[in-house]
């Protein structure tokens, strides 16, 4: 009998850890990119805990996703090119699009894009574009027009440029009149070349709060997103942000479920809750980037629908081009990278 009991007792608790388990949902995302309004909601509704923990890169993101094997995380959100990256590594699983009742309310020119044929493996959670933020008390608008500008001897000190791989060398390669995405390594080394004659001017290499130093004055223009740059305005009006001449980098952040998830049912869950537009509503409006729901941008204020730094203009977006997995010539990014970062 008290074998029985021993025995029924340990089955209690097993039935009750894997109902925790189960209860659980952990989240992978960019730093201030996810209100707590949201998180408290999604567990109110569902009962579902989520453990949340943040990353200031995608670089960083992949290293530990990767190093994990796909395990420990239930959702992450990289950008369009470590989307492709990571589902051809088989560190992404398919989504079951059938559980997304609220898949409809996504901008169609986003979806079905080379990095996820038909979305199988990513669904867009935000987008945005990386330009120029200037505080216009410290700085004359009119004189930073384009990249180009940013390599004035007069801002010695005084800029800011992503923690961002990719971004850095996207400034670098649009001056000198290359692509974004260029795979050619005598354009990445010259990139990298023309970002060395920047690096007196460079305070502090910055992506996880970039607003709180233009906000604190420690910085006085440089490199950020745009609803990074959208947030500071809020805060402080001589915030501005500028879409340089030589175009803009564009991305798109999307919620993926990594290939060892172990909350598959609660990751669905959390996918199509913030595709609700009215939860899609309060996270556009929170973290200042470009909603891709368009049901949710029709409940937004007018005077959010028309800033242009959150939801920029056709003409805003002239030359701009999206990032994509620039494959093998990756390596040679991150080679030039890391000297660029030692000031080599």
């Amino acid at each position: 009998m008290i074998a029985i009991r021993t025995l029924f007792v340990l089955l209690c608790c097993w039935l009750n850890t894997a109902l925790a388990a189960d209860n659980t949902l952990v989240v992978y995302n960019w730093s201030e990119y996810l209100p707590k309004q949201v998180i408290a909601q999604f567990t109110k509704e569902t009962g579902i805990k989520v453990k949340y923990s943040t990353y200031d890169s995608n670089e960083a993101m992949y290293a530990k996703v990767k190093t994990l094997k796909g395990k420990g995380y239930d959702l992450v959100a990289p950008s369009t090119y470590y989307v492709d990256r990571m589902r051809r590594e088989g560190l992404l699983q398919k989504i079951d699009k059938t559980r997304l009742k609220n898949l409809g309310n996504l901008n169609p020119r986003l979806l079905n894009q080379p990095y996820d044929p038909n979305n199988d493996y990513s669904i867009p959670y935000l987008w945005g574009t990386t330009g120029i933020a200037i505080d216009t008390k410290a700085v004359e608008s009119q004189k930073v027009t384009a990249w180009a500008d940013l390599w004035d001897p007069a801002y010695k000190n005084k800029l800011l440029l992503l923690n961002d791989l990719r971004e850095v060398f996207a400034m670098g390669l649009k001056v000198l009149g290359h692509s974004i995405n260029s795979t050619d390594e005598t354009e990445i080394r010259a990139a990298y070349e023309k970002l060395t004659q920047i690096l007196p001017n460079v305070r502090v290499f910055n992506a996880e709060s970039p607003k709180a130093l233009y906000l604190s004055g420690e910085v006085t223009l440089g490199m950020d997103w745009n609803g990074d740059a959208y947030m500071a305005h809020q805060e402080n009006p001589n915030i501005q942000y500028i879409y340089p001449k030589e175009g803009v980098s564009m991305w798109l952040d999307s919620l993926v479920i990594p290939s060892g998830a172990e909350h598959l049912e609660a990751a669905h869950k959390f996918i199509d809750f913030v595709l609700r537009p009215e939860i899609a509503k309060i996270i556009t409006e929170e973290v200042g980037y470009t909603s891709p729901n368009l049901a949710a941008i029709k409940l937004l204020p007018e005077k959010m629908r028309t800033n242009r730094i959150a939801y920029p203009t056709e003409e805003d977006l002239k030359n701009a081009e999206f990032q994509v997995d620039v494959g093998e010539a990756l390596p040679i990014y991150e080679k030039y990278w890391q000297r660029l970062k030692a000031g080599q």
